[in-house]
């Protein structure tokens, strides 16, 4: 099990698909690993650590089904280091998502762009300026 000094985590609500969450982002960024899964009997997520871009987060699958889910009022912002980075990020996070602002230049960024993955996470994508 990986150890942080970080004080405060990113903690993910999913209905079912943790681990399909997991496995998909530390696919997707550099950096990035499961660092421990606690499964429940029924094989979903009791609660889970991971890392990407070498930042932790934590999620689970909710036991109980809510009425609620991800939305766009809060997003996850990632520094991208390369061009090819963030064209990455933007076509596979997108995938089966939702591209909610197209990638493009900005009066603060080389490029930028906001996507709502498949499992309704969003992202917010930059590019900087040098």
């Amino acid at each position: 099990m990986g150890t942080t000094d970080q004080k405060i985590s990113t903690f993910l609500m999913f209905e079912g698909n943790a681990q399909d969450a997991m496995n998909f982002y530390t696919s997707v960024f550099d950096q990035s690993e499961i660092l421990n899964v606690l499964h429940h009997e029924n094989g979903t997520v009791m609660h889970a650590t991971f890392k990407i871009k070498g930042q932790t987060f934590m999620c689970i699958d909710s036991t109980i089904n809510h009425e609620f889910t991800f939305t766009p009022s809060i997003s996850l912002f990632v520094t991208c280091d390369t061009e090819e980075e963030i064209d990455r990020l933007f076509e596979q996070l997108s995938q089966d998502g939702q591209v909610l602002m197209s990638l493009s230049a900005t009066p603060v960024s080389e490029k930028f762009g906001w996507v709502g993955d498949r499992f309704g996470v969003s992202w917010q994508l930059n590019y900087a300026k040098k």
